[in-house]
């Protein structure tokens, strides 16, 4: 099936057709990812429920920001 890339705002995007859309359980809003393989590109659907370990997984030095610190806020220290 052949489809055409359109402009979206700053970026560019393509139809996903609806009969592949429910194939994959895909609906407005759904998570997805998109990586760059060899032979083109992946879209993969994002299982909703990803457990703690998964996320903490993915954390790396380049998406780590450093602590920061706000100062005594409130009474909670107290």
């Amino acid at each position: 099936m052949n489809k055409t890339i359109t402009k979206w705002g700053n970026s560019l995007a393509v139809h996903i057709p609806h009969d592949i859309a429910d194939q994959h359980s895909l609906t407005n809003g759904s998570n997805v990812t998109i990586s760059s393989t060899e032979t083109g590109i992946l879209i993969e659907p994002v299982d909703k429920d990803l457990s703690l370990e998964d996320v903490l997984s993915q954390i790396n030095e380049s998406n780590r920001h450093d602590e920061i610190d706000f100062g005594n806020q409130g009474k909670e220290l107290l």
